[in-house]
């Protein structure tokens, strides 16, 4: 049984791995100035409904948060008696992919593209619909090419509610009519269809660079938002980081 954290900066999500499928997939929200008793209590309750009686044999962590990541590691060893895998510089040399940048790029990109080459083996796109929306683009032979970077959906939702005296957070859901006939129709159609051709312009900007048609794969809790994206999509998989974390830890030692 593997267990994989990926502490993002919206959620931190975990997976119990076993039988070769995800039996359990959980998400906490990321709170850092939460103490470590906070985490223990929740992962601790969550194997104790799922009824896991066993130790995971491995642990496999990533994170974008500095301030829960030797929360997180404490509480594993705490937990389980087993010190994780931290996914980071340290251990990209034991992996079969080129790192650019492996000081500067999040992990869990790093855990994207890991999926992607063993999964897919040809020059591809990942679009993760998180916090940020990214898109890291790795090639057939395993080299990470690059990633751009911009504010994903909820931020830039809660960045017009934060910023505007008469907007407010709305639901992300898909609005009938670009017109935007009322206010929350308004921003959903600014942020929704307007997210939908920066994804498409963007991954075609990428095509033309590398002269090729390469698939693009969404993932992240937010991948299924923009309906009118799931045919520009070569598969949607939302599990993607975390199968990646798995790739890790088959060739981590640990």
């Amino acid at each position: 049984m593997l267990l994989a954290i990926d502490i993002g900066n919206s959620d931190i999500t975990l997976g119990v791995y076993a039988e070769n499928t995800w039996k359990h997939i959980w998400r906490i929200p990321s709170k850092p100035d939460q103490p470590e008793l906070f985490y223990a209590v929740k992962i601790r309750d969550y194997f104790f409904e799922a009824q896991i009686m066993a130790k995971p044999e491995k642990i496999v962590v990533s994170s974008v948060v500095p301030l829960l990541t030797q929360k997180i590691q404490t509480i594993a060893i705490t937990l389980f008696g087993r010190e994780p895998i931290l996914l980071g510089a340290a251990v990209y040399n034991q992996l079969p992919i080129k790192i650019l940048n492996p000081f500067e790029i999040g992990s869990d990109l790093v855990a994207n593209a890991m999926a992607a080459y063993v999964t897919y083996r040809q020059t591809c796109v990942v679009v993760d619909f998180g916090t940020a929306l990214t898109f890291t683009t790795v090639s057939g032979e395993g080299e990470i090419l690059g990633v751009s970077i911009v504010p994903g959906l909820k931020t830039a939702i809660r960045s017009l509610a934060q910023n505007t005296a008469k907007l407010f957070d709305v639901p992300l859901e898909m609005p009938s009519s670009a017109l935007g006939k009322n206010t929350v129709s308004a921003i959903q159609s600014g942020i929704l269809f307007g997210y939908e051709g920066l994804v498409k312009n963007t991954v075609t900007k990428i095509r033309e660079e590398l002269g090729q048609p390469c698939p693009a794969i969404a993932t992240g809790g937010l991948s299924a938002v923009i309906t009118s994206l799931n045919g520009f999509f070569y598969a949607i998989e939302p599990n993607l980081t975390l199968d990646g974390l798995r790739m890790v830890a088959e060739k981590v030692k640990g």
